[in-house]
């Protein structure tokens, strides 16, 4: 579904990403781990327009790099950024429907099925975005993002911050998604997580590859933990 190749980019004059290449399938829930500043947020940025990609990315066979943001999640990729980005002045409904890729078309999700999954989003349906705590913040992202039916999803940190039963519920959310058919790229600071819902990963370090495999494989190799992802 996702197939990058040979991918750069660049702040200016500093070489981020270093000619990195990986593989997302249908209905796959990849994990992208690595420490702060080893590239993976450039990584999703870059896929999405935001930053100028050096490099080849196809997206369902056909190539999106250098193509604008909006175009490309027109075809189908949801972003969800690490600083959530909800419209404060906004209601949850309201923040919901302008995810909407169109009012006539039928996706995967609606508001009311969003509402049945979360009824803690149910009950704050005409509370404006800004007074959500941080953890509804962040369920209202994810679910932004899926009202406009995307066959795959692109998660920047989601539990990041977030007391421990919202981790749960975010956990069970990326597995919901997962089991209706959406692929997810998840950058994921906590390992537990990662190993717990991939069924592939991938280890950045240094803007580039420096492991993949299976959680299972990464349990089994410590000198990869404790190089490139152990503090």
């Amino acid at each position: 579904m996702l197939e990058v190749e040979d991918l750069h980019a660049y702040y200016g004059k500093s070489h981020i990403l270093q000619g990195i290449s990986f593989h997302i399938a249908e209905g796959e829930i990849v994990s992208l781990l690595g420490r702060n500043g080893a590239g993976r947020s450039t990584t999703i940025k870059t896929i999405m327009g935001q930053v100028p990609p050096h490099g080849v990315i196809r997206f369902k066979g056909e190539r999106i790099d250098g193509r604008p943001p909006h175009e490309i999640a027109r075809r189908g990729l949801g972003y969800v950024p690490e600083d959530r980005e909800i419209f404060p002045a906004l209601t949850v409904r309201e923040n919901l429907r302008l995810g909407m890729k169109s009012a006539a078309a039928k996706g995967r999700w609606s508001i009311d099925d969003i509402f049945a999954l979360f009824p803690l989003l149910r009950e704050r349906a005409d509370v404006q975005g800004g007074v959500l705590s941080g953890g509804e913040q962040q369920l209202l992202t994810i679910c932004r993002t899926l009202m406009g039916d995307p066959d795959l999803i692109l998660v920047d940190e989601p539990t990041e911050g977030l007391a421990p039963s919202l981790v749960t519920l975010v956990r069970d959310l990326l597995t919901e998604i997962a089991g209706r058919g959406v692929a997810i790229l998840l950058i994921e600071q906590k390992l537990t997580i990662a190993l717990d819902i991939a069924h592939r990963l991938y280890v950045m370090g240094h803007g580039r590859i420096v492991f993949d495999g299976t959680p299972q494989s990464l349990q089994a190799s410590p000198s990869v933990r404790r190089e490139w992802l152990e503090v």
